[in-house]
Protein backbone atom coordinates (compact mmCIF):
# COMPACT_ATOMS: atom_id res chain seq x y z
CA UNK A 1 0.00 0.00 0.00
CA UNK A 2 1.34 3.57 -0.93
CA UNK A 3 1.28 6.50 1.02
CA UNK A 4 2.15 9.93 -0.63
CA UNK A 5 2.80 13.47 1.08
CA UNK A 6 3.05 16.58 -1.41
CA UNK A 7 3.10 19.97 -0.84
CA UNK A 8 1.73 21.37 -4.02
CA UNK A 9 2.26 24.98 -4.65
CA UNK A 10 -0.58 24.29 -7.04
CA UNK A 11 -1.75 27.88 -8.42
CA UNK A 12 1.09 29.73 -7.83
CA UNK A 13 3.45 27.56 -9.54
CA UNK A 14 4.26 28.89 -13.10
CA UNK A 15 2.59 26.64 -16.08
CA UNK A 16 0.14 24.68 -13.72
CA UNK A 17 -2.22 23.38 -16.17
CA UNK A 18 0.78 21.20 -17.00
CA UNK A 19 1.92 20.48 -13.57
CA UNK A 20 -1.52 19.55 -12.87
CA UNK A 21 -1.78 17.41 -15.35
CA UNK A 22 1.66 15.48 -14.68
CA UNK A 23 0.92 15.55 -11.06
CA UNK A 24 -2.48 13.34 -12.48
CA UNK A 25 -0.85 10.87 -15.15
CA UNK A 26 1.33 10.33 -11.79
CA UNK A 27 -1.37 9.19 -9.69
CA UNK A 28 -3.03 7.21 -12.62
CA UNK A 29 0.23 5.10 -12.35
CA UNK A 30 1.20 4.81 -8.56
CA UNK A 31 -2.55 5.46 -7.52
CA UNK A 32 -1.43 5.51 -3.81
CA UNK A 33 -4.03 4.22 -1.13
CA UNK A 34 -3.88 7.55 0.94
CA UNK A 35 -2.40 11.14 -0.47
CA UNK A 36 -2.29 14.16 1.99
CA UNK A 37 -2.00 17.19 0.34
CA UNK A 38 -1.02 21.19 1.53
CA UNK A 39 -1.04 24.33 -0.17
CA UNK A 40 -4.22 23.31 -2.01
CA UNK A 41 -5.50 26.50 -3.15
CA UNK A 42 -8.33 27.74 -5.21
CA UNK A 43 -8.75 31.28 -6.90
CA UNK A 44 -11.36 33.73 -3.75
CA UNK A 45 -12.79 34.87 -6.76
CA UNK A 46 -13.35 32.10 -9.18
CA UNK A 47 -16.96 30.50 -10.10
CA UNK A 48 -18.50 28.61 -7.34
CA UNK A 49 -19.60 24.90 -8.25
CA UNK A 50 -23.05 23.95 -7.58
CA UNK A 51 -24.53 20.57 -6.93
CA UNK A 52 -23.88 17.46 -5.97
CA UNK A 53 -19.58 16.41 -6.68
CA UNK A 54 -18.70 12.65 -7.12
CA UNK A 55 -16.16 11.97 -4.61
CA UNK A 56 -16.55 14.94 -2.44
CA UNK A 57 -16.68 14.37 1.59
CA UNK A 58 -16.73 17.81 3.20
CA UNK A 59 -15.14 18.01 6.58
CA UNK A 60 -17.10 22.17 6.43
CA UNK A 61 -19.34 24.23 4.61
CA UNK A 62 -16.22 25.44 2.59
CA UNK A 63 -17.66 26.96 -0.62
CA UNK A 64 -15.68 25.08 -3.53
CA UNK A 65 -14.67 27.03 -6.74
CA UNK A 66 -13.99 26.00 -10.09
CA UNK A 67 -10.37 26.46 -9.92
CA UNK A 68 -9.58 24.56 -6.60
CA UNK A 69 -6.46 22.50 -7.49
CA UNK A 70 -7.76 19.01 -5.60
CA UNK A 71 -11.16 19.05 -7.14
CA UNK A 72 -9.61 19.50 -10.82
CA UNK A 73 -7.17 16.43 -10.15
CA UNK A 74 -9.52 14.37 -8.67
CA UNK A 75 -11.70 15.18 -11.28
CA UNK A 76 -9.19 14.43 -14.18
CA UNK A 77 -8.32 11.25 -12.44
CA UNK A 78 -11.80 10.11 -12.52
CA UNK A 79 -11.96 10.89 -16.44
CA UNK A 80 -9.22 8.06 -16.74
CA UNK A 81 -10.76 5.82 -14.61
CA UNK A 82 -9.22 5.99 -11.17
CA UNK A 83 -11.49 7.02 -8.28
CA UNK A 84 -10.54 9.08 -5.29
CA UNK A 85 -12.37 10.37 -2.32
CA UNK A 86 -11.53 13.30 -1.04
CA UNK A 87 -11.70 16.32 1.16
CA UNK A 88 -10.48 20.13 1.56
CA UNK A 89 -10.12 22.30 4.31
CA UNK A 90 -9.61 25.90 3.35
CA UNK A 91 -7.57 27.64 6.66
CA UNK A 92 -6.31 31.11 5.50
CA UNK A 93 -6.44 33.30 2.81
CA UNK A 94 -2.85 33.26 0.97
CA UNK A 95 -0.76 35.61 -1.14
CA UNK A 96 -4.36 38.21 -0.82
CA UNK A 97 -5.95 36.16 -3.58
CA UNK A 98 -6.42 32.64 -3.04
CA UNK A 99 -8.19 30.01 -0.60
CA UNK A 100 -5.28 28.11 0.81
CA UNK A 101 -5.71 25.01 2.30
CA UNK A 102 -5.06 21.02 2.91
CA UNK A 103 -6.65 18.05 1.31
CA UNK A 104 -7.11 14.18 1.35
CA UNK A 105 -7.82 11.94 -1.25
CA UNK A 106 -8.07 8.38 -0.94
CA UNK A 107 -8.95 5.19 -2.96
CA UNK A 108 -11.11 3.73 -0.36
CA UNK A 109 -14.47 5.73 0.95
CA UNK A 110 -13.96 8.29 3.18
CA UNK A 111 -16.06 7.79 6.61
CA UNK A 112 -14.84 10.34 8.71
CA UNK A 113 -13.02 13.93 8.75
CA UNK A 114 -11.92 15.86 11.81
CA UNK A 115 -10.03 19.57 11.71
CA UNK A 116 -7.76 20.23 14.80
CA UNK A 117 -6.62 23.68 15.10
CA UNK A 118 -2.67 23.76 16.59
CA UNK A 119 -1.85 27.45 16.35
CA UNK A 120 -3.04 30.12 18.82
CA UNK A 121 -5.00 32.06 16.55
CA UNK A 122 -7.56 30.94 14.08
CA UNK A 123 -8.35 33.77 12.03
CA UNK A 124 -8.88 33.26 8.19
CA UNK A 125 -6.67 36.31 6.97
CA UNK A 126 -3.82 36.04 9.27
CA UNK A 127 -1.15 33.21 7.43
CA UNK A 128 0.04 31.76 10.69
CA UNK A 129 -3.27 29.97 11.38
CA UNK A 130 -2.59 26.17 11.12
CA UNK A 131 -5.01 23.57 11.06
CA UNK A 132 -4.83 19.24 10.74
CA UNK A 133 -6.93 17.50 8.58
CA UNK A 134 -7.86 13.95 9.41
CA UNK A 135 -10.05 11.02 7.47
CA UNK A 136 -11.11 7.69 8.64
CA UNK A 137 -11.94 5.41 5.49
CA UNK A 138 -13.86 2.33 4.47
CA UNK A 139 -10.47 0.16 3.96
CA UNK A 140 -8.70 1.15 7.15
CA UNK A 141 -11.30 2.13 9.31
CA UNK A 142 -8.85 1.57 12.21
CA UNK A 143 -6.21 4.45 11.36
CA UNK A 144 -6.37 7.91 10.68
CA UNK A 145 -4.91 10.06 8.44
CA UNK A 146 -4.05 13.91 8.75
CA UNK A 147 -2.68 15.99 6.54
CA UNK A 148 -0.63 18.58 8.43
CA UNK A 149 1.33 22.26 7.75
CA UNK A 150 2.89 23.11 10.54
CA UNK A 151 4.75 26.86 11.44
CA UNK A 152 8.42 26.98 11.79
CA UNK A 153 10.48 26.43 15.21
CA UNK A 154 11.72 29.99 14.88
CA UNK A 155 8.21 31.94 14.70
CA UNK A 156 7.66 34.01 17.77
CA UNK A 157 4.35 34.55 17.24
CA UNK A 158 3.24 30.73 16.19
CA UNK A 159 6.17 28.60 17.34
CA UNK A 160 6.59 24.68 16.13
CA UNK A 161 6.62 23.76 19.43
CA UNK A 162 3.68 25.11 21.00
CA UNK A 163 1.99 23.95 17.47
CA UNK A 164 3.30 20.31 17.95
CA UNK A 165 2.36 19.72 22.19
CA UNK A 166 -1.13 21.14 20.53
CA UNK A 167 -1.05 17.95 18.23
CA UNK A 168 0.21 15.70 20.43
CA UNK A 169 -2.67 15.77 23.32
CA UNK A 170 -5.07 15.28 19.94
CA UNK A 171 -3.23 12.67 19.21
CA UNK A 172 -3.68 11.02 22.27
CA UNK A 173 -7.81 10.19 21.12
CA UNK A 174 -6.50 8.13 18.33
CA UNK A 175 -4.55 4.87 18.61
CA UNK A 176 -3.36 4.67 15.39
CA UNK A 177 -2.51 7.55 13.10
CA UNK A 178 -0.05 8.86 10.35
CA UNK A 179 0.70 12.29 10.21
CA UNK A 180 1.78 13.34 6.41
CA UNK A 181 3.12 16.60 5.21
CA UNK A 182 4.47 19.68 5.34
CA UNK A 183 6.21 19.70 8.74
CA UNK A 184 8.99 22.80 8.33
CA UNK A 185 11.17 21.26 10.57
CA UNK A 186 14.13 19.41 8.90
CA UNK A 187 15.34 16.81 9.80
CA UNK A 188 19.17 16.78 11.25
CA UNK A 189 18.48 19.55 12.97
CA UNK A 190 19.36 18.89 16.62
CA UNK A 191 17.17 20.16 19.44
CA UNK A 192 14.46 21.38 17.03
CA UNK A 193 11.09 20.23 15.52
CA UNK A 194 11.94 17.41 14.07
CA UNK A 195 13.74 16.28 17.56
CA UNK A 196 10.55 16.58 19.36
CA UNK A 197 8.37 14.54 17.08
CA UNK A 198 10.90 11.59 17.54
CA UNK A 199 11.01 11.94 21.33
CA UNK A 200 6.95 11.82 21.50
CA UNK A 201 6.86 8.58 20.61
CA UNK A 202 5.85 8.80 17.06
CA UNK A 203 8.30 7.00 14.34
CA UNK A 204 9.29 8.33 11.06
CA UNK A 205 8.76 6.09 8.23
CA UNK A 206 11.90 7.30 6.52
CA UNK A 207 14.18 5.67 9.39
CA UNK A 208 11.58 2.51 9.03
CA UNK A 209 11.95 2.21 5.39
CA UNK A 210 14.34 -1.11 4.23
CA UNK A 211 14.71 0.71 1.42
CA UNK A 212 15.11 5.09 0.74
CA UNK A 213 17.16 7.38 -0.78
CA UNK A 214 18.92 10.72 0.48
CA UNK A 215 15.22 12.44 1.44
CA UNK A 216 15.70 15.29 0.29
CA UNK A 217 12.24 17.57 -0.35
CA UNK A 218 13.33 20.81 -1.17
CA UNK A 219 16.80 21.34 -3.16
CA UNK A 220 16.77 25.16 -2.74
CA UNK A 221 15.76 28.27 -0.89
CA UNK A 222 12.07 28.45 -0.85
CA UNK A 223 9.62 31.25 1.16
CA UNK A 224 10.06 30.95 4.47
CA UNK A 225 13.33 29.83 4.69
CA UNK A 226 15.59 32.18 2.43
CA UNK A 227 16.99 33.58 5.73
CA UNK A 228 18.53 30.11 6.67
CA UNK A 229 21.70 29.71 4.56
CA UNK A 230 23.09 26.90 7.10
CA UNK A 231 20.24 24.36 5.06
CA UNK A 232 21.21 25.74 1.42
CA UNK A 233 22.13 22.71 0.41
CA UNK A 234 18.89 21.17 0.74
CA UNK A 235 16.49 19.93 3.73
CA UNK A 236 13.87 16.92 4.41
CA UNK A 237 10.68 19.05 5.89
CA UNK A 238 7.91 16.94 3.95
CA UNK A 239 7.72 13.45 6.10
CA UNK A 240 5.44 10.31 6.68
CA UNK A 241 5.01 9.78 10.79
CA UNK A 242 3.52 7.19 11.99
CA UNK A 243 1.82 5.90 15.54
CA UNK A 244 2.83 2.87 15.44
CA UNK A 245 6.13 0.90 14.31
CA UNK A 246 5.32 -0.09 10.75
CA UNK A 247 6.66 -2.45 8.31
CA UNK A 248 7.64 0.43 5.40
CA UNK A 249 9.46 -1.57 2.51
CA UNK A 250 10.30 1.58 0.42
CA UNK A 251 10.90 5.40 1.05
CA UNK A 252 11.68 7.28 -2.36
CA UNK A 253 11.19 11.41 -3.21
CA UNK A 254 8.98 11.50 -5.91
CA UNK A 255 8.36 14.91 -8.28
CA UNK A 256 11.74 15.62 -8.01
CA UNK A 257 13.22 15.58 -11.78
CA UNK A 258 14.00 11.84 -11.26
CA UNK A 259 11.16 10.33 -10.40
CA UNK A 260 8.46 12.37 -12.06
CA UNK A 261 8.92 15.65 -13.20
CA UNK A 262 8.97 18.76 -10.53
CA UNK A 263 5.61 20.74 -10.28
CA UNK A 264 6.20 22.23 -7.01
CA UNK A 265 8.92 23.88 -5.26
CA UNK A 266 8.90 20.58 -2.68
CA UNK A 267 9.24 17.25 -3.77
CA UNK A 268 6.74 14.57 -2.70
CA UNK A 269 7.07 11.67 -0.64
CA UNK A 270 5.89 8.29 -1.08
CA UNK A 271 6.27 4.98 1.16
CA UNK A 272 4.93 1.52 0.44
CA UNK A 273 3.26 0.61 3.41
CA UNK A 274 2.56 -2.89 4.53
CA UNK A 275 1.52 -3.37 8.07
CA UNK A 276 2.17 -2.37 11.72
CA UNK A 277 3.85 -4.62 13.84
CA UNK A 278 3.43 -2.47 17.23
Amino acid sequence: MKLLTLNTHSLIEQDYPRKLSEFVAAIEAEQPMMIALQEVNQTCDSAEICGDITGYHPCCDAVLRSDNHVYNAARLLRERGVEYSWTWLPIKKGYGRYDEGIALMSRSPILETEIVTVSTTDNYDDWRTRKLLGARTEALSDEWFFSVHFGRWDDMTEPFREQWIRTAVHMTKHEHFWLMGDFNAPAGIPSEGYDIIKRSCCYDSYDLAYVRDVGTTVASPIDGWRDRSDLSDGMRIDQIWCSKKAVITSSEVIFNGIRYPVISDHFGVMVNYERSIV
